[in-house]
């Protein structure tokens, strides 16, 4: 009897679940393959402090090799998933082709930025998805408050001294939080002039308020914290333009910069939009069992499903870790149930709470409905971070004591270019190189 071939695209937090679920649940006879761009699964949460200069890359990076031996992985970007004759066709990093034949599918590519038909924005923004991005933004704003304190022309010190973050989600909150401390610990090194103002961090969103998926007294106390920091939250307000010399908001001002971070928010992957199978949203729609209706040999989850809420029928999941990283394992353990005629489960989620890392001593969170702010909050998120991520806790850990003790090295690498992180990429965790192969 052939063994069934089980592939899951995509080691996000739904597929590194699902993967890690199957290593331990599939029947002994199944092929589990793993195919994603790259040998490690992200903690995204941290990068905020990977970009800063904080925490070494690789520390918040999952080794895949962890899943081995039952799970084997194929480096590729899967472009085409050919339902009818069961397989999907993927690029290697180093341009060639391959295919892989499945009995069970389990989609789970993720999410990219989402873009707006803003004039200038595609080509003068970055985004904040992936290591490449955290690694070129930790550059440029190091090289730009060099060049500020090197120069005499006073404009454009203050342009290079500007950055501006579009989106006040949790990603532009915690980047505009973290960044803000860390230009002022460059600042004291490179600029002279101790009683001249701060480097100037902007925080732009079109919605009444920060983070307004959170709790209003979340809200509040994370623009205080900002605001303290000398943040300039502007809500109700976005960009119209962007050039390279700055950008021209709504209302009609130009902020001179040569820093526009892109935070407005995520789509699916353009992945799932060619399956050819129904979307709501550009999501795939699945019923409670993570399976989609009509393909008893398909699954997804994570950013790239439409998951009914159990919660608020009618309506779907959020595209949040805290749903991809439950909805993996239930894909796991579904289609292992799938293959031994054992009982499917539908999808159910209690809700912890939510939690805001804004740098230093300072954080937002509502541990199961619980208020809190300050350093207790920050002790909370930390930890529980360290609790979420599959391994690497001991380095990271080691890095915050080290941040906590020494001043933190000010040095760019030049390692990622502007060139190589376009906003429009649908692989922000693979940088471009230079014959346009990704």
């Amino acid at each position: 009897m052939p063994r069934e071939r089980i592939v899951v695209v995509g080691a996000g937090f739904a597929g590194y679940q699902a993967a890690r679920t199957l290593a331990r649940r599939a029947p002994d006879g199944a092929e589990i393959v793993l195919i994603n761009p790259n040998d490690y699964f992200l903690y995204v949460p941290m990068l905020p402090y990977v970009a800063t200069g904080v925490l070494e890359a690789r520390h918040i990076c999952v080794p895949l090799a962890r899943l081995r031996p039952r799970v084997r992985l194929v480096l590729g970007e899967v472009d085409t998933v050919d339902l009818a004759a069961g397989r999907v066709l993927w690029t290697g990093p180093e341009g060639h082709r391959g295919e892989t034949p499945f009995d069970r599918l389990v989609v789970t590519v993720g999410s990219v930025s989402k873009l707006l038909p803003v004039p200038g924005v595609a080509e003068h923004a970055h985004g904040f998805r992936g290591i490449p991005e955290a690694l070129y933004l930790r550059d440029h704003v190091t090289r730009q408050i060099e060049l500020a304190a090197s120069t005499k022309d006073e404009e454009e010190r203050a342009a290079r001294r500007t950055f501006v973050v579009v989106g006040a989600g949790y990603t532009g909150t915690e980047v505009a939080a973290h960044g803000a401390l860390f230009t002022r610990a460059l600042d004291r090194r490179y600029d002279a002039r101790r009683d001249g103002p701060r480097p100037r961090w902007m925080l732009l969103d079109i919605a009444p308020r920060i983070m307004p998926e959170m709790d209003e007294r979340m809200s509040r106390s994370a623009t205080d914290v900002l605001r303290r920091r000398g943040v300039d939250v502007r809500t109700g307000r976005s960009v119209k333009e962007a050039t390279s010399d700055g950008v021209l908001l709504d209302d009609g001002e130009f902020v001179g910069t040569r820093s526009l971070i892109w935070c407005v928010g995520v789509r699916p992957d353009p992945l799932v939009e060619s399956v050819g199978l129904p979307l709501e949203k550009g999501r795939l729609v699945v019923d409670e069992f993570l399976n989609v209706p009509g393909h008893p040999e398909v699954y997804a989850c994570g950013d790239a499903a439409a998951v009914p809420d159990p919660d608020r029928p009618g309506e779907y999941t959020t595209m949040t870790a805290q749903h991809a990283m439950p909805q993996g394992r239930l894909a796991g353990r579904n289609v292992a149930a799938s293959l031994t005629g054992g009982r499917q489960q539908p999808y159910r989620h209690r809700p912890r709470g939510f939690a805001v890392d804004l740098g230093g001593v300072n954080a937002a969170a509502d541990p199961f409905g619980v208020q809190i702010a300050g350093p207790l909050a920050a002790a909370l998120t930390r930890g529980y971070h360290l609790l979420a991520m599959p391994s690497g806790r001991a380095r990271v850990a080691v890095d915050w004591t080290m941040d906590a003790l020494l001043p933190r090295q000010a040095v760019q690498l030049g390692l990622v270019g502007s060139w190589s992180v376009p906003l429009d990429t649908a692989s922000p965790e693979t940088p471009r190189i230079p014959d346009g192969r990704k």
